[in-house]
């Protein structure tokens, strides 16, 4: 099941491919590669993430926390109404 953003991208190639663009603007940015670094070695360090774990490091109130992907992945957003 497609949430309504995916929808609304598979049948707008023309904003799929400006969001793209926009998104890979936006990761490039330093904060954004800080983050991911940072997380990459707190994934590294932590003894209870391995590879292929289904679990990811994410930011929350200044701290670095590991979730599941089931539950970090978008957060259900396209699903809510």
């Amino acid at each position: 099941m497609l949430s309504r953003t995916a929808k609304y991208y598979r049948d707008n190639p023309e904003a799929r491919k400006k969001h793209r663009k926009s998104s890979a603007k936006a990761q490039k940015k330093r904060k954004a590669v800080k983050n991911r670094v940072e997380c990459n070695l707190f994934n590294k360090k932590n003894k209870n993430s391995k590879k292929g774990d289904k679990k990811d490091c994410s930011h929350k109130n200044g701290k670095l926390v590991l979730e599941s992907q089931k539950k970090n992945r978008a957060r259900g957003g396209g699903k809510k109404k």
